[in-house]
């Protein structure tokens, strides 16, 4: 049984497909799937489905794209959940130098005022970083330092996973890992150790090598651990076991 730990399934387009989403997800052994909420919209789709989904697990956070144009509207939004305990952790959050759709600074504020957030509820931090580690540290070391975070879809070098291992942070894989030119992403895979590892599919987006050009879903998260077990060389049900394990600890789940 498979732990999809991050899945954007209450924004359009999965969010129109969703019943058969849900029903493709069962039959391939996916039990549990954690939801990205990301503005006012999927959050709200996000409480109704997991009152009515017991296995649907709700995370929220404006991503640092969209800070600029969303980060003050959607914040009380987001901060009122946690308090609430309606969300599993806070996220996505981080900072995305790569396409910076947003200042840089701006999405540093935004994920410092999170991680405050996270600790005054005591919840997980998923959190989204390209080309930005050495800022991501050092926030952390000042903001967040004894706090539990995943990098989510990691695509950094071993030297940037290592830190963050250090830390006793999660790192998750994504359907990138299966890609034809992601070998240097697999040595990093291969290395990092399993009891530190998620796996999940970013759904809608990163569909595996062999679903390429289809619209992503939890019922792929299958060639991902394939991935995973092939460079590990372990079975298929050890990374099923372990990451769905390591998932219900770090989102504090009934497994």
């Amino acid at each position: 049984m498979f732990t999809d730990s991050h899945a954007h399934m209450t924004c359009d387009p999965p969010y129109k497909e969703l019943d058969e989403l849900l029903k493709r997800a069962k039959e391939n052994k996916v039990e549990q799937i954690i939801n990205i909420c990301i503005d006012k919209l999927s959050l709200e789709r996000g409480f109704a489905l997991a009152e009515k989904e017991k296995w649907i697990h709700n995370v929220g956070a404006t991503t640092p794209h969209d800070v600029e144009k969303e980060g003050e509207l959607y914040f009380p939004l987001f901060e009122m959940a946690a308090r609430q305990g309606k969300l599993v952790a806070i996220g996505e959050t981080g900072l995305d130098y790569h396409y910076e759709h947003s200042a840089r600074e701006l999405q540093q504020t935004f994920l410092k005022r999170y991680f405050s957030l996270a600790k005054e509820c005591l919840l997980p931090v998923v959190i989204h970083c390209r080309d930005a580690f050495d800022d991501l540290y050092a926030i952390v070391s000042e903001y967040f330092p004894k706090g539990q975070a995943v990098l989510h879809c990691f695509t950094g070098t071993m030297k940037e996973a290592e830190v963050a291992l250090e830390r006793g942070w999660m790192i998750s894989f994504s359907g990138i890992v299966t890609f034809k030119r992601s070998e240097a992403l697999r040595d990093v895979a291969k290395e990092v150790p399993l009891d530190q590892m998620l796996i999940e599919t970013d759904t809608p987006y990163l569909a595996p090598q062999s679903k390429r050009g289809k619209m992503n879903e939890p019922s792929f998260i299958s060639e991902i651990a394939q991935t995973i077990a092939n460079v590990k060389k372990v079975p298929l049900e050890k990374v099923a076991e372990v990451s769905s394990k390591n998932a219900a600890r770090f989102f504090n789940l009934v497994y």
